[in-house]
């Protein structure tokens, strides 16, 4: 087959063939097919989609293009979630201790920040020496004692996902749903997971930002997750704000400790409970949604779930002293406080331009190459709905770099509009869909 010609069919709206598929797929996990004419094939099939059949085909080629983890050695119900991403979202961190803490196996294969968005896998690797880079053999021995593992993507899982994911990061193909749905669902059902809770966000800040393309996604999804029969169940949430009050990924894990240590209770509190309390049920160790909710909380307040933290963290090598003592952890060389500049009620936050703020302080990649710097973000200290004055603190920006603070700062002013009156606060969770 020819590379260019395939690539001249999708951008004509023509669709693949299984064999072409698998054709794309294996020559670009195998080197045969550099990185630009992938990048012209990506947005053909951006700007022209995939059907149902091809989406479908194109997750089974990229599952099998690696390895199928075999879990049933383990003996319980292994339940994940995956979020579509958003700014501010970090509760993989926060309910994967809690799920495992109620018994509940979570084998959870995570990715890196795409685009405007953080990932889990920067988060946990800004704790000083925790590895997200584990073998099968020692991830499947961690999973087994703590119940749960926090990894990426090894040479063995889904590799073409790998491959094409960070891709996709740097030639502005993110929001695709076929290419979404392949990624996802090629790494969970990797995963050997029984069910799954699905997080997609909805809104100016999500990667779907239409409600009507979120459902569309969602059932992309469920319809995948079904051919496998696996159980999902499915959030779709909002995300015209940014989630929590820190973004940044050591500031992410630190938000992660307060809620763990029932500090704060916010709404990334509320929805980290009712995600968990999804995988909970789901896990056979509740009788419905609101009962794994209620056994979530308690996990919060009896101190099992952060517990369970810091086990997870030790055993994949992390510096515990760092989650019982934040305020040792390296400070940013320049803190900036931004004031407002009028008053009334913050109305309107543009989520997408704050997550390409965060990205501006060093939070994450323009290009496949750059590094991360874990100090930088943002700390948010008003949200929608709330009244300001001219001269109150919006938000704190961390950074090494100077010159990086005064454009984030305007970056971050230009993102919020005020009204008069109180906004109505949108609903955090829009929908649920078994």
């Amino acid at each position: 087959m020819n590379t260019v010609e395939l690539i001249k069919k999708k951008r004509d709206g023509q669709p693949f063939s299984t064999d072409e598929i698998n054709f794309v797929v294996k020559q670009y996990t195998n080197s045969h097919i550099p990185d630009y004419q992938f990048s012209a094939l990506l947005m053909a099939i951006f700007l022209k989609g995939m059907n149902p059949t091809e989406t479908a085909t194109l997750t089974y080629s990229m599952l099998n293009s690696g390895k199928i983890i075999n879990l049933d050695f383990i003996k319980g119900y292994k339940v994940d979630k995956h979020s579509t991403g958003g700014v501010g979202d970090k509760t993989s961190l926060i309910i994967a201790p809690i799920v495992a803490s109620a018994g509940v196996y979570v084998p959870m294969i995570s990715g890196r920040g795409l685009g405007h968005t953080g990932g889990t896998l920067d988060k946990l690797e800004s704790i000083p020496g925790f590895s997200t880079n584990l073998s099968l053999s020692k991830a499947k021995k961690v999973l087994n004692k703590c119940g749960t593992v926090l990894i990426g993507q090894t040479k063995e899982i889904a590799p073409a996902d790998k491959l094409i994911y960070s891709l996709r990061d740097v030639t502005a193909t993110v929001e695709s749903i076929p290419l979404i749905t392949a990624s996802i669902m090629s790494k969970k059902l990797a995963e050997g997971i029984d069910g799954l809770v699905l997080d997609i966000k909805t809104g100016n800040g999500a990667f779907i930002k239409s409600y009507s393309d979120s459902i569309n996604l969602t059932n992309s999804l469920i319809n995948t997750a079904k051919s496998f029969d696996k159980e999902v169940i499915a959030f779709i949430t909002d995300m015209n704000q940014p989630l929590g009050n820190y973004i940044g990924n050591w500031l992410e894990v630190y938000e992660s400790i307060l809620v763990l240590q029932g500090k704060i209770k916010n709404d990334l509190y509320a929805l980290s409970i009712k995600l968990a309390g999804a995988m909970i049920y789901l896990g056979k160790k509740a009788e419905s949604i609101y009962e794994g909710e209620k056994v979530a909380k308690q996990k919060i307040e009896n101190g099992e779930a952060y517990k369970k933290f810091l086990e997870i963290v030790e055993l994949q090598g992390g510096n515990v002293n760092y989650i019982n003592n934040p305020d040792i952890y390296p400070k940013p060389k320049f803190v900036k406080k931004v004031r407002s500049v009028k008053r009334g009620f913050i109305n309107e936050m543009n989520t997408y331009q704050i997550g390409m703020a965060s990205l501006e302080l060093g939070a994450g990649r323009l290009t496949k190459e750059d590094k991360i710097d874990p100090k930088a973000g943002i700390i948010l200290y008003r949200k929608i709905g709330d009244y300001v004055k001219n001269g109150d603190i919006i938000c704190e920006l961390h950074s090494d770099y100077k010159t990086k603070i005064k454009s984030s700062e305007r970056m971050i002013i230009d993102s919020i509009k005020f009204s008069i009156a109180k906004p109505t606060l949108q609903k955090l969770i829009k929908k649920i869909i078994r």
